[in-house]
This record gives structure tokens, C-alpha cells and sequence, in this order.
């Protein structure tokens, strides 16, 4: 017996438009915010060993993604087809996930030692995979391991382009 079929009609509604106005808009931002970012702090920070800059280039990255997915979510459908609920408040949801996502790994570049910067900065990283893996489980009913490779892999790639990008700089 599945959870929803012990659900009654009107407490189903309540948890799909749960999922389709909340859950999934902030799910979406924040795998973006924690993947997009990805690219241009570690390809600075590889390119200059100055985790000052990788820092500000994951700032301004952050706040971009944000403001954009933001944007492009809000404006996608006005969620009466969909059920998707308030455009704005969506693309408020969206880009907030996304800016968290993206300026999490950022943070730790504020330490002025390069490895140890980076060390925090992985760590965190990890960190927030496991997050993300558990609310895909938690709230999509996705497998935990499976959500968590996912999500890794398409962060490895990332990263790891991004580092040879900046190691070449």
C-alpha cells in the first residue's frame, strides 16, 4: 500500500500542490544553485590559488543564478494549466533555492588559506549533496543512493572540468 492511497481525495490535493509549488520549485533552484556555481569558483580558484577571488566570481555567480532562475521560473507559466501555483511566488522560491545552493560552497573561500578553503569548500560540497539526496527521498520518494549518485556525478563533472579549465589558466 502505497502513502498516498491512505491519503483522502482532498489531503492528496494538499500534498501534490505541496510538491508542485513548494518542494519541487525549491528542489529545482537549489540543484541548480549547488551545481551551476560549481564551474566558475573552482575554475577561479584553481587558476589564481586565491580564494579571495573564487569567493567573489562564487558570489556573483550565486546572485546571478538566483536572479535568473528566479525570473525564468516565474515567467515560465502562470500555473493555471499546470497547478503549479503563483508565478511570483514560485520564481521567489526558485531563486532563493538557487542562491542558497550556489552561495553555500561559496562561503568558504573566505578563508584566506588556499587548501584549507578548498578542503571546507568540498566538504561542504558533500554536504550538500547528502541534503539534496535526502529531500528528493523525503519529499519525490526517490532512492537515497541513487539521488546521491545522481547528483554527485553531474557535481564531479562539473568540478572536474572547471578545475582543468582553471589549472590551464
Amino acid at each position: 500500500m502505497s502513502a498516498t492511497s491512505v491519503l483522502s481525495p482532498s489531503e492528496h490535493e494538499v500534498k501534490r500542490s505541496f510538491l508542485l509549488q513548494r518542494a519541487q520549485p525549491a528542489m529545482n533552484g537549489l540543484i541548480d544553485g549547488s551545481l551551476s556555481t560549481l564551474a566558475p569558483i573552482f575554475a577561479v580558484a584553481f587558476a589564481t590559488l586565491q580564494p579571495r577571488y573564487a569567493f567573489f566570481a562564487g558570489l556573483a555567480t550565486a546572485i546571478g543564478a538566483g536572479v535568473s532562475m528566479a525570473f525564468s521560473e516565474g515567467l515560465s507559466d502562470t500555473g493555471d494549466l499546470t497547478g503549479r501555483g503563483k508565478p511570483y511566488l514560485r520564481g521567489a522560491i526558485t531563486g532563493a533555492g538557487t542562491f542558497l545552493g550556489g552561495v553555500l560552497h561559496t562561503l568558504p573561500f573566505l578563508i584566506p588559506q588556499y587548501r584549507l578553503a578548498l578542503a571546507v569548500a568540498l566538504v561542504t560540497i558533500t554536504f550538500e549533496l547528502l541534503t539534496l539526496a535526502w529531500i528528493r527521498w523525503r519529499f519525490f520518494g526517490t532512492g537515497f543512493l541513487r539521488s546521491f549518485v545522481s547528483i554527485a556525478i553531474g557535481g564531479a563533472v562539473i568540478a572536474g572540468v572547471s578545475a582543468a579549465l582553471g589549472a590551464a589558466g
